[in-house]
């Protein structure tokens, strides 16, 4: 608006309100240019402010299912703390001790009441290494049919790179337990058999373990 007093031609009132609507717009684009930047610097401040209280470290990664550092140390307590892996160890040492037991006792037995001769270091000899073989079957049947899916060679070659430490532990705490409780005696009829079978059962089962957890671990490998 002009000020009092002054007269203003046509021409020269258009020309003044042009150059108060240029004032007008140069105000308005001033102040959404200062919201903006203060917008900004707000959002950088609060972004800094974020990654200030939540630090996520570049050496340090994840184990996807325990949770904890896989650079754990395992004379800590946190790298044994993982329940999913016990859980996950704990049924591949399972399938691995069926797989151990059925071949180990039925060739026990089998030799025993066919070949008692044979004497009884060279049947549980024979018998371990049945045992071995029945889990290395029933491993590579997994492998092959179960969510592998790898072929017979390939399903072959990883149960036996992934399973032996696990298997001959295993079959070497059993067959001591057994001998040391029923002297190596597979006798169906009698009761002390049974109770002798489960407890070389339950150490050949704790024996390998932790060796099968820090497997899962380490390496993300399992037993089966």
């Amino acid at each position: 608006m002009a000020p009092r007093g002054m007269v203003i031609s046509s021409r020269s009132g258009s020309r003044y309100l042009q150059v108060q609507r240029l004032c007008a717009g140069f105000q308005s684009s001033a102040k959404t240019s200062i919201s903006c930047n203060q917008r900004s610097q707000n959002t950088h401040h609060l972004k800094g402010s974020v990654r200030s209280t939540n630090p996520q470290p570049s050496t340090c990664r994840k184990d996807p299912e325990s949770k904890v550092s896989v650079k754990d140390s395992a004379f800590s307590i946190s790298y044994w703390n993982s329940r999913a892996l016990w859980k996950r160890a704990g049924i591949n040492t399972l399938r691995c001790l069926i797989g151990c037991t059925l071949g180990d006792f039925s060739a026990m037995w089998f030799l025993q009441s066919q070949h008692p001769e044979l004497g009884i270091y060279t049947i549980m000899g024979i018998s371990m290494a049945s045992g071995l073989a029945s889990s290395l079957s029933i491993e590579t049947i997994l492998l092959r049919y179960g969510l592998d899916r790898l072929g017979w060679r390939a399903a072959a070659t990883t149960a036996a790179g992934m399973s032996m430490v696990s298997m001959l532990s295993m079959e070497a705490v059993q067959n001591v337990v057994d001998y040391h409780l029923m002297g190596g005696v597979v006798d169906l009829q009698n009761p002390g058999f049974w109770a002798a079978a489960a407890i070389s059962a339950g150490a050949g089962f704790l024996t390998p373990l932790p060796y099968n957890y820090m497997r899962l671990r380490k390496y993300g490998k399992a037993c089966h």
